[in-house]
């Protein structure tokens, strides 16, 4: 696997993890979020993620193939005084937990710091590799 690969296997992982971690911003944000301009209470949003090839040795990364709502069915809440409940009085609000949000951000967030680790040492290696070859 050349260096070359390398660098572009943690640069297509590093865009993924950048897009997963605005989508948990974005639904962090709307938790709250009762009406959408497509109708109802907001829906999170999940990335689909994929390999892709990233040279044309074979070397594979990964993208984002879609991002996609959650199927979750909102959460109802009987409030008959909200002026968003329905005629049975129920409000519903985004199926959006906080705390799953979170260990998602986290998770992605690391994933993302492994990525620049790997790249700082490929660049490492590198360099050192052409001191060697520079010579004394």
């Amino acid at each position: 696997m050349s260096i070359h690969e390398i660098f572009a296997i943690s640069a297509s992982a590093l865009g993924v993890q950048a897009e997963r971690l605005t989508l948990i911003a974005q639904n962090l944000a709307n938790a709250d979020t009762l009406s959408t301009p497509e109708g109802g209470p907001y829906q999170r949003r999940v990335p689909l993620i994929e390999t892709a090839p990233v040279s044309d040795s074979g070397a594979l990364g990964v993208k984002v193939a879609a991002v996609v709502r959650d199927p979750a069915p909102a959460r109802k809440s009987y409030d008959p005084g909200n002026p968003m409940a329905d005629a049975s009085g129920y409000v519903a609000s985004p199926a959006v937990n906080p705390i799953l949000e979170m260990v998602d951000l986290m998770q992605a967030a690391r994933s993302y710091q492994a990525n620049v680790s790997t790249l700082q040492s490929a660049e490492s290696v590198a360099l050192q590799t052409l001191n060697i070859l520079k010579g004394p």
